[in-house]
């Protein structure tokens, strides 16, 4: 029989959640999903099912461009949180692809947009519905109440940590 799990009771919407009471074992979780998102092994198994050949970067570049309106081929390197020299080489590895197109900028002429062709977003729902499979699985043992803590707090306190790296680490 699994161990019960502790649970935490949410914050009204709109107010922030307390510090944590452990921030070493947050931090220590962190990490291993940080590690094992981060193998190699783990990112090529899931484009190897989706049936694409696509870098971490491209793929990146091709679900946020899926999801939103042209976007400037730059745009993801400008966030401190992304490094540069992988994401600006991509959309024209995209674009010779048949992913994306560029198209001129309302706003000037001569500046241009990356915008997903009808094969792009096919590709991002490949590589989102594959991910989706792990993100099921993994937790399917949890007990519901689990699963929608997580659900409600996972993309809170990504946003937290987000905020936090691009705004710098304080000493």
């Amino acid at each position: 029989m699994p161990t019960p799990q502790p649970t935490v009771a949410p914050a009204p919407t709109g107010v922030p959640l307390p510090a944590s009471p452990d921030p070493v074992g947050i931090e220590r979780a962190l990490a291993r999903v940080t590690h094992l998102v981060g193998r190699v092994r783990q990112y090529e198994r899931p484009m190897a099912v989706a049936g694409l050949s696509l870098g971490r970067a491209a793929a990146a570049i091709l679900r946020h461009a899926a999801g939103s309106d042209p976007l400037r081929p730059g745009a993801p390197a400008a966030r401190p949180s992304v490094e540069a020299s992988p994401v600006t080489r991509q959309p024209g590895r995209l674009e010779k692809d048949g992913r994306v197109q560029r198209v001129p900028a309302p706003e000037d002429r001569r500046a241009r947009r990356v915008r997903p062709t009808e094969a792009g977003p096919t590709a991002a729902d490949r590589i989102r519905e594959v991910n989706l499979r792990g993100t099921r699985v993994a937790p399917a043992d949890r007990p519901p109440e689990d699963l929608r803590l997580l659900a409600e707090l996972s993309p809170r306190m990504v946003g937290d940590f987000v905020a936090r790296a691009e705004a710098g680490i304080e000493p």
